[in-house]
């Protein structure tokens, strides 16, 4: 799935966000999960392969670990929402109790 220009634009924020591409501050990974986050929030999806190689050619991002670490980011970030995800479309129908009624 090639990555819209939407998450091109945010993937550009966390460029901009993240001061020292060799190592990544825990506020950093916070700002990280919060923009994967509102981007699927948004209806995006995105896929953590096509994210990793993106950090990879756009070359101010040397560390092949950290690049590792984003992609996981937004793999866990995914992971995460679609659960939850899950969880709403069942808790919202009062119908699906299981109750009988």
């Amino acid at each position: 799935m090639p990555l819209t220009n939407n998450v091109i634009i945010k993937l550009n924020e966390i460029t901009t966000i993240v001061e020292n591409k060799e190592s990544i501050q825990q506020s950093e990974v916070e700002e990280i999960k919060k923009i994967f986050k509102e981007l699927l929030q948004s209806g995006e999806r995105y896929d953590s392969e096509e994210i990793e190689s993106w950090f990879e050619n756009e070359g101010s991002w040397k560390n092949k670990v950290i690049r590792v670490r984003i992609a996981n980011l937004s793999h866990y970030v995914q992971s995460k929402y679609e659960q939850l995800d899950k969880f709403r479309v069942i808790s919202d129908n009062p119908d699906s109790c299981g109750c009988g009624n």
